[in-house]
């Protein structure tokens, strides 16, 4: 009941800053382009081995905010597509360029197998301060949108007593001050506010919830008309034909745009129950 009035009470506040629903984004007016029947394609690693494949039949491109160039952005963009930025905004990782930004107090414990990267406290000013200025990068740089990663710490170890009301919190302020910007921003994972969050963010991208069964927390975004953008690392979907028909059959009945990804991103196959294999 606590967590419901807090919700509530957020919302009235903030719904005159974000808008109170539908992918037209608030009273910043960012119209949507994207349905629940637009394509996309997810890399964001990318080297001189394996470069940013340019010859996917996607609609809409997730790639990395800091490693993609403009005119690459530029590029997609002549090509029709829409850009979807990549940044973590729930953890420090130690490689990007405003890492020396972070105060020492708002480092927390290592994400699991995720070597350099330490989860944030979501309610340290400084962390929201490099989050808007991550977000002016994505603006200056041409991105239509954005895919803020690790916005579920609440329920991690982070070694922050965060709550379920600051992760909200922290969720609607990106999704404002994305907005705020004239940028898409995307729900990652963070499935149990699914329901509180929805009206404010455009699109979701999941990961995994064919394979553990979790896709049902995300039908709020298909009876509103936004995308769910899946993708799924499982070897039986890469190695089995039949599993990956079930896993398409399943998808394409949510009404997903489900890929079978390299769990690294480094774009050296896909798998995409809408437009085939590269």
């Amino acid at each position: 009941m606590l967590r419901l009035l807090f919700v509530l009470a957020f919302t009235v506040v903030v719904s005159g800053c974000v808008g109170g629903g539908g992918s037209d984004g608030g009273d910043y007016g960012v119209e949507s382009p994207l349905t629940v029947e637009s394509t996309w394609y997810w890399q964001l690693y990318v080297d001189e081995k394996h470069p940013l494949r340019m010859d996917i039949p996607a609609q809409v491109y997730d790639i990395d905010l800091f490693d993609t160039p403009v005119d690459v952005i530029k590029q997609l963009k002549e090509d029709g597509k829409v850009v979807i930025c990549y940044f973590s905004a729930g953890s420090y990782e130690e490689w990007r360029p405003d890492s020396g930004l972070f105060p020492e107090e708002a480092l927390g414990n290592p994400l699991e197998g995720w070597e350099g990267e330490r989860w944030l406290d979501i309610r340290n000013p400084a962390v929201r301060t490099i989050m808007a200025a991550r977000l002016d990068l994505a603006k200056e740089k041409g991105c239509d949108g954005v895919e803020p990663d690790n916005v579920d710490g609440y329920t991690n170890n982070t070694g922050f007593p965060l709550t379920y009301s600051d992760q909200i919190d922290y969720n609607l302020f990106l999704s404002q001050e994305a907005h705020r910007r004239g940028l898409l921003v995307g729900l990652k994972n963070d499935l149990l506010q699914v329901e509180d969050l929805v009206d404010y963010f455009d699109f979701a991208v999941n990961e995994q919830c064919h394979q553990y069964g979790e896709c049902y927390y995300l039908d709020p975004f298909i009876k509103q008309g936004k995308p769910v953008f899946n993708a799924e690392y499982w070897e039986v979907y890469i190695t089995d034909d039949e599993a990956f028909r079930k896993l398409c059959e399943d998808a394409k009945s949510r009404n997903f745009r489900t890929l079978v990804l390299p769990v690294n991103l480094d774009g050296s196959f896909v798998k995409s129950c809408d437009y085939g294999e590269y």
